[in-house]
């Protein structure tokens, strides 16, 4: 969908910064920078904070979720809503 024009981003999250996690990206991605060199609580740098999770929540019919299937189902449903222009132009900025 994006072919190799990109870099990729995480978050701090544990599971983000295990040194096999890391390796694995370093393997696998075309661009990827490391955790010892983005910085963690910078909302500006990460869309994802700011654009698509807000877009994200909006979409989710939180009445739904009344089991952990249910959820997963919602969560599915709910992430097919966000259009990708969306996704591109919040990368963009």
């Amino acid at each position: 969908m994006f072919g190799d024009n990109w870099t990729f981003k995480q978050d701090g999250g544990r599971p983000h910064i295990h040194r096999k996690t890391q390796d694995w990206y370093r393997t696998h991605l075309p661009c990827f920078i490391d955790k010892d060199h983005w910085s963690p609580n910078s909302p500006d740098l990460n869309p994802l904070d700011y654009s698509i999770w807000d877009k994200f929540a909006g979409a989710i019919n939180w009445d739904l979720m009344t089991s952990k299937t249910a959820l997963i189902n919602e969560l599915a449903r709910s992430v097919k809503k966000i259009r990708s222009e969306v996704i591109f132009e919040s990368c963009a900025s």
